[in-house]
C-alpha cells in the first residue's frame, strides 16, 4: 500500500472512530440508562449535549490552536479525545458520564477539522474531492456498522466495553498517525482577527447558512424516521433493523456521489438536487400509504438530501488556500460546525411539528428548509461567480 493510500485510510477510520463516539449511545441508550439508574429521556439529552458542545466548542479550539504545529494538535487532541471516550466506559454515574462526552465532544470537531486540513495536504488536486467524499462516508460507516456492532458489544458483554472497543481502535490510529502524518506542513499563521476575517466574506458566509439549512432539511423528517416507517408506513418493528441498514447504506453512496460532483460541476450542479428534495419531501405524506412508494422517497432522500457534503467542503477548503491562507483550519471546520446547528434546528422543527400536524406530514416542514436552501445555493454561486470576476479585474 502506498503511503498516500495509508495515510487516506487513517483519516477515513479518525472520521469512523469519532462516528462511533458520537452515534454508538443511540443504540446503547436503554442499557445505559439501566446500569447509571436514570430514564431514557435523561441518557438522550446525552446526545444533544454532544452535538451543542461539539459545535460551540469547535470554532474555539480551531483559532486558538492554529498557531501550533498541526501535526502536534491533532496528536494531543486525539489523546484527548482517548481520554474522553475511556472515561465514558469507565463512568459510575450520569454527571461523570456527562462530563466525559464533553470532554470527547470538545475535540471532535477540531480533529475532525485538522484531518481535512491534512487532507488537501497530501492529496493530489485531482484526487482532493474523493479523499473529502471518503472522510465524509467514515462517519457513514460509523452509523451503518459501527452503531449495530457497538449495540451487539453492548448487550453481549455490557456496554462498558462498546467504548473501550473504540478506545482500542483509538490507540491503533494514534501510533499509526505518529508514523504516517506529514512532519513538516507549511502553515501560515495569523492573528485571531485575521482568521475570522474568512467569516466576512460573502461566498463563506452565504455557505454557512446554506450548510445549516440543509442538515436541518433532513433532520427535519429524519429525526423520525422510526415512527414514519412504522406509524406512517406500516412497518414492523422487527424489520427496523434492516431499513434503517439499507437507508445507512444509502448514505454511504450518497458521500461517494457527492465527491464525484464535487470533482465535476461543484456546486453549480446543486440546485437541481435541491428542487428533487421539495418535490419528494411535499410527495412524501402521500407516499406514506404505500410502503414501496413511501421507502421508495425515502431512500432517494438518503441519497441526495446531503450531496452538498463535498462540494462545500472543497468550497471552504480551496477559498482559505487561495485567499485566507490563515484561516485553513477554521475554514475546514465551518461545515461540521453549522451541520450540527441545522441538526438542533431540524429536530427541533421536526419535534414542535409532530405535535401540530402529526409524524405524517413533519416532511413539509423539511420541504421549506429545502426550499431556502435553493435560493442560498443560487445566491452562493452567483457570489462565486462575482467573486472571480472581481479577482481577473484585480489580475489586470
Amino acid at each position: 500500500m502506498s503511503k498516500y493510500r495509508l495515510q487516506a485510510t487513517m483519516f477515513v477510520l479518525v472520521a469512523f472512530m469519532l462516528g462511533c463516539n458520537e452515534f454508538m449511545v443511540v443504540g446503547i441508550l436503554s442499557d445505559i440508562a439501566n446500569h447509571l439508574h436514570v430514564s431514557i429521556a435523561a441518557v438522550g439529552y446525552l446526545v444533544t449535549i454532544f452535538a451543542t458542545v461539539y459545535a460551540i466548542s469547535t470554532p474555539f479550539i480551531t483559532v486558538l490552536t492554529s498557531k501550533f504545529n498541526r501535526r502536534k494538535t491533532l496528536l494531543a487532541l486525539i489523546a484527548i479525545f482517548l481520554v474522553g471516550n475511556t472515561l465514558s466506559g469507565v463512568a459510575t454515574n450520569y454527571w461523570f458520564m456527562m462530563l466525559s462526552r464533553i470532554i470527547s465532544a470538545s475535540v471532535s470537531g477540531a480533529i475532525i477539522s485538522l484531518v481535512m486540513t491534512f487532507a488537501t495536504v497530501i492529496a493530489p488536486i485531482q484526487k482532493r474531492a474523493g479523499l473529502v467524499s471518503w472522510i465524509f462516508a467514515g462517519f457513514s460507516i460509523a452509523s451503518v456498522f459501527g452503531v449495530p456492532i457497538g449495540t451487539t458489544i453492548s448487550t453481549t458483554y455490557g456496554w462498558r466495553y462498546a467504548f473501550f472497543a473504540v478506545s482500542v481502535i483509538t490507540i491503533i490510529i494514534f501510533i499509526l498517525l505518529i508514523w504516517i502524518l506529514p512532519r513538516n506542513v507549511k502553515q501560515v499563521q495569523g492573528s485571531i482577527g485575521g482568521q475570522l476575517s474568512l467569516l466576512k466574506d460573502p461566498r463563506i458566509y452565504i455557505a454557512i447558512i446554506l450548510v445549516m439549512f440543509t442538515a436541518a432539511t433532513m433532520y427535519a423528517y429524519y429525526t423520525y424516521i422510526r415512527p414514519l416507517l412504522t406509524t406512517g408506513m406500516g412497518f414492523s418493528t422487527g424489520s427496523l433493523n434492516i431499513l434503517l441498514f439499507v437507508i445507512g447504506i444509502m448514505s454511504i453512496l450518497s458521500n461517494r456521489w457527492s465527491g464525484y460532483i464535487a470533482e465535476n460541476g461543484g456546486l453549480n450542479k446543486m440546485p437541481k438536487y435541491y428542487i428533487a428534495d421539495i418535490v419528494l419531501l411535499v410527495l412524501l405524506p402521500v407516499g406514506l400509504h404505500s410502503k414501496v412508494i413511501g421507502f421508495g422517497i425515502v431512500l432517494i432522500l438518503s441519497l441526495i438530501v446531503t450531496l452538498l457534503n463535498s462540494p462545500i467542503q472543497l468550497h471552504f477548503l480551496n477559498t482559505a488556500e487561495r485567499d485566507y491562507p490563515q484561516s485553513m483550519v477554521l475554514a475546514s471546520s465551518l461545515s461540521s460546525i453549522f451541520f450540527n446547528f441545522g441538526i438542533s434546528l431540524g429536530s427541533a422543527t421536526a419535534s414542535i411539528l409532530v405535535g401540530v400536524v402529526g409524524v405524517d406530514k413533519i416532511s413539509l416542514g423539511s420541504a421549506i428548509y429545502a426550499l431556502i436552501a435553493l435560493g442560498l445555493i443560487i445566491v452562493l454561486n452567483r457570489a462565486i461567480r462575482n467573486g472571480k470576476v472581481n479577482q481577473a479585474k484585480v489580475s489586470e
